[in-house]
């Protein structure tokens, strides 16, 4: 029901956001507009409102929408409201018209964006782990305990940040080089090899390929907090509590501990606890709970580290209102051209079309974000907002970017494309669409049946 919630909320707000901003555009430009429709087919509900009478409409498949202006092409005009008519509008204007419903997907993206940044988006500090024999953070001499600073010449604060500049770097370039500083604060430069990744693989993230393993710091097997109502609570343990064993198997990390847990979803589990230098013996029956495609136990208990512990793993990324704008524009920005740099790959063979997502995918994160906290809901509306905004300005007939490039010749031919270079143009359009979403549909499935 979440996933339905979300998904049915993320289609809506992006559906209206692109649609009104043909809508102001049109508005703004004399053009009449007799409809505005969210999702297509049957009518469900509709009303009449504004001087014009434009008609509102929700309509039963909410797969996208439209805004139907006043065309001599589509229907007869009125001679005294000719002047309202779209076709009748300067070049410059009808560009405007269309180009407005991707500018505006653009402007939400920057507008969410602009509200995490200043808000305060906490995040891991990119520490490196032990690196994998042989992988390429080995190869790199990347050390354990190493702190990234920068990618190319992207400075980093986060592990996303680090991925990021990561995915960006392995379309321009076979090898980057990473600056790291270690624990005494000594500059280090390596060169990390990133020929052999895959980044249109979604089962293995990037980091894993490359090694680059996050520090694992060592925690004991101590309680910091029990949740309200959760099965640690039922079983009666405590906030303080120090594991000594389960099923009579000794373990001293929380990382043990929790791995025992995770691996005994619903099974009744011997606890040997310390409380106090008393020691007790207690039963606990981890909650199965599903994360993806398995089955997991978990009890509601955490480590909770001192804040002197947590300012070394954990760094919160915000800023005041101005700078946030240029952030969230420069980020907007950026995805938009990583966007267009990993289309044109899957055009051009040098990346698989698996990445291609449609329908169910979106839905799925969707749901998991929406689970996971409205930050990451407004960051997952935000991507999307982006993809939905640079897929509509591509130069494909039966997109927006279709008609702009329609219009561009328009401007240097001095007269407009003609009716049946328009028709044979919406037909080649249809059928690359149709190609897509064969494509989105079938990754989608492929996804659910094979996990």
């Amino acid at each position: 029901m979440m996933t339905l919630i979300s998904f049915l909320v993320t289609l809506a707000i992006l559906i209206v956001v692109h649609e009104y901003g043909h809508y102001w555009a049109a508005k703004r430009c004399g053009v009449k507009v007799l409809q505005f429709s969210i999702g297509f087919g049957r009518t469900l509900y509709s009303r009449r409102l504004g001087r014009d009478g434009t008609e509102f409409i929700l309509a039963a498949f909410p797969l996208g929408g439209f805004v139907r202006m006043l065309d001599e092409r589509e229907a007869p005009v009125e001679a005294y409201e000719l002047s309202r008519a779209f076709n009748r509008q300067p070049v410059v204007k009808r560009m405007a018209i269309v180009a407005a419903g991707p500018v505006a997907n653009l402007l939400l993206a920057i507008f969410l964006y602009w509200i995490l940044l200043m808000s305060g988006m906490p995040g891991l500090r990119p520490l490196l782990g032990e690196a994998p024999v042989g992988s390429p953070a080995a190869q790199a001499s990347l050390k354990n305990d190493e702190l990234i600073v920068r990618v190319g010449k992207t400075g980093v604060l986060t592990w996303t940040d680090v991925r990021w500049a990561l995915l960006q770097e392995s379309l321009k370039t076979k090898s980057v080089e990473i600056e790291a500083k270690s624990g005494r604060m000594e500059t280090h430069l390596h060169q990390l090899d990133l020929a052999g990744i895959k980044v249109d693989d979604v089962k293995v993230d990037l980091l894993d390929q490359l090694g680059l393993v996050p520090f694992h710091p060592v925690l004991p097997a101590v309680l910091g907090e029990v949740l309200v109502g959760s099965a640690a609570e039922r079983a009666g343990l405590r906030a303080g509590d120090e594991i000594l064993s389960v099923n009579a198997v000794t373990v001293s990390l929380w990382e043990d501990f929790a791995s025992q847990m995770r691996k005994n979803p619903g099974k009744s589990l011997t606890l040997r606890v310390r409380r106090a230098n008393v020691e007790l013996s207690l039963q606990v029956v981890p909650d199965a709970v599903r994360e993806g495609d398995a089955t997991v136990g978990r009890i509601g208990a955490a480590y909770r580290m001192a804040p002197q512990e947590l300012d070394r793993f954990m760094v919160n990324v915000q800023y005041g209102p101005l700078p946030a704008i240029w952030h969230a524009a420069a980020k907007t920005w950026d995805t938009s051209i990583f966007s267009l740099k990993m289309l044109g790959s899957m055009v051009t063979g040098v990346t698989s079309l698996k990445g291609v997502s449609g329908p169910l995918t979106i839905a799925s994160f969707a749901g998991q974000s929406a689970h996971l906290g409205w930050k990451s809901f407004l960051g997952f509306l935000g991507l999307v907002s982006i993809s939905l905004g640079v897929l509509n300005l591509l130069p494909v007939p039966v997109l927006d970017g279709g008609h702009l490039m329609y219009y561009t010749v328009e401007i240097l031919r001095g007269r407009p494309v003609s009716e049946r270079a328009m028709e044979a143009g919406q037909k080649v359009g249809i059928a690359l669409l149709g190609l897509l979403m064969t494509i989105a549909f079938y990754n989608d499935i492929n996804r659910l049946i094979t996990g």
